[in-house]
């Protein structure tokens, strides 16, 4: 069975693994990350390969061949433009304010490091799922705001969360909003002959 490290220390990525029957470690990527275009599918997958590129240089020298890196990299798109982790309490209350009774997208980059021999092969995908909001009064984003749920958050909310209760819809992969899209990465893996549950 193949050794597979999850370069994140998100606990939301760790879960959805853990509930598909994937046996991993943590390894969280770290370095300084450089973003070298604009359109949110590239910048997603950009930041998964360059997270799972700095875990997989940790394992250099004791990488076995078939050992397997999972990076990944979530952000929150509205109108074409990337909306990060609020800075405040403010800039999080204005984000939800754009995105209530409207539709945005959450993208996922995933880059899985699979080693061979002395090298590692690259295999990098993205995944985009439209999430519709109902509309939302400024008191209860308010109260949403100051409850700190989404101060640590891409797009100021998490959809499993309290924030939950607004979601009119979504269009795609839930688990891809959440931070992983665990069938999607079981499907790709599968056509390069790789089963990650074993």
């Amino acid at each position: 069975m193949n050794k597979i490290i999850l370069a994140s220390a998100s606990p939301r990525r760790s879960e959805l693994l853990r509930k598909v029957g994937i046996v991993f470690e943590v390894l969280p990527a770290e370095g300084e990350e450089r973003i070298t275009c604009t359109s949110p599918q590239e910048v997603v997958s950009e930041l998964s390969l360059q997270k799972a590129r700095f875990t997989g240089m940790k394992l250099e020298e004791q990488a076995e061949p078939g050992v397997i890196v999972i990076g990944a990299d979530t952000v929150v798109a509205f109108q074409g433009k990337i909306l990060g982790k609020p800075h405040d309490k403010k800039e999080a209350f204005h984000t939800l304010q754009k995105l209530q009774g409207n539709t945005h997208q959450v993208y996922t980059g995933v880059t899985v490091l699979v080693r061979k021999e002395n090298r590692w092969e690259e295999h990098t995908f993205y995944e985009c799922t439209d999430v519709m909001f109902y509309p939302v009064c400024g008191d209860d984003i308010q109260k949403y705001v100051d409850s700190g749920d989404p101060l640590d958050k891409a797009g100021s909310y998490g959809i499993q969360g309290p924030w939950g209760a607004y979601v009119k819809g979504i269009h795609g992969d839930y688990n891809n909003v959440v931070g992983l899209p665990v069938a999607r990465l079981i499907h790709e893996m599968k056509k390069i002959g790789i089963d990650l549950r074993g």
